[in-house]
């Protein structure tokens, strides 16, 4: 399923992969509409969101069964859907192969470039499905997951490398313990209402981002959403490009970022300061839900995000496996 907007992969992070793959082997070598708010209008207050938890040992089961590569390294995928699909409804697409669990629950991942996974549960063909995207070497892993897009599966990763280095990324433990209906309305409640029909325009299958929703386009309600706050900082950009990094923004990382976070008001050395982010409205709080329900509050909300470390990308050489857990 192509995707209805620029990811974080294609948009930035293909960048980014090529630059950690060339550090990779180099280590290895070397060892206005109405009612929209004004530049400084505070939105309505906000849930304060829960402490995301870090899944357990338990949620990544048996790690010590999982067999050697004979490519770079070998994928494990995880039914994690609470019972609700069993082994033989959860499903895994890459490289021209298909397969349930059931079936094939490991892949022996070649070397590949800009590459997606994807998952879909109950069958092959489901609208309940979403993706991981990797860029991988002959000795690296590079990859992230993504709510650029939208948010369809609960997904998260475990990266475990020859060195003993041990990384997890992706949606917190909490979105795997709950069903998708408390998802889609926790995310009603913790969002200003503006961005609170992002959950009905696409409910159940998937939360699209704010570029994927009329409303923040040219011509809807919330379309003047960022301009004017954009405008007081010297950007003049639509609301659209500033949620998707595009038109001027494209070229601009740091201010794309920093408009989505609410900080480019901000000294530019306070741009990088997490504790800084989304203190007030405007912001892309779409971007913000993710970030509040992911481990280590890391996620991929819009293509920039990855600016100041704050996406979902890890990387790493010498890889010996990658477990990828598929939730409900």
């Amino acid at each position: 399923m192509p995707p209805t907007a620029l990811t974080g992969f294609h948009h930035r992070t293909a960048v980014r992969l090529a630059a950690a793959l060339a550090l990779a082997f180099g280590m290895l070598g070397a060892a206005g509409a109405a009612g929209s708010p004004s530049a400084h209008a505070a939105v309505a207050p906000v849930a304060a969101a829960p402490a995301a938890e870090n899944p357990p040992d338990s949620f990544w089961g048996d790690t010590g069964s999982i067999p050697p590569a004979q490519n770079v390294l070998t994928v494990k995928i995880l039914n994690r859907t609470n019972g609700k699909y069993p082994d033989d409804q959860v499903y895994w697409k890459f490289g021209g192969q298909e397969h349930s669990i059931a079936e094939q629950p490991y892949v022996d991942m070649p070397a590949n470039s800009a590459g997606r996974m994807y998952f879909y549960v109950g069958s092959p063909d489901s609208k309940y499905q979403d993706f991981i995207e990797f860029t991988v070497g002959d000795d690296v892993f590079n990859g992230n997951t993504t709510r650029v897009d939208g948010w369809a599966l609960p997904l998260a990763m475990r990266l475990h490398s020859n060195d003993g280095s041990d990384v997890q990324v992706g949606d917190g433990y909490d979105l795997f313990q709950q069903d998708r209906d408390a998802v889609f309305q926790q995310f009603k409640s913790e969002v200003p209402t503006e961005f609170q029909g992002l959950a009905d325009i696409q409910a159940p299958y998937r939360i699209p981002a704010p570029g994927s929703s009329p409303d923040f386009q040219a011509g809807g309600k919330y379309a003047g959403y960022f301009t004017s706050y954009a405008q007081s900082v010297g950007v003049n950009e639509s609301t659209s490009n500033i949620t998707g990094c595009a038109g001027s923004l494209a070229s601009n990382a740091d201010m794309c970022a920093a408009l989505n976070r609410h900080v480019a008001q901000l000294p530019k050395d306070q741009w990088s300061t997490p504790s800084n982010y989304y203190q007030a409205g405007p912001a892309n709080y779409y971007a913000k839900f993710w970030h509040d329900h992911a481990i280590n509050g890391l996620a991929y909300g819009f293509p920039y995000d990855d600016v100041a470390g704050r996406s979902s990308f890890v990387s790493h050489a010498d890889p010996q496996w990658l477990e990828v857990a598929v939730g409900w």
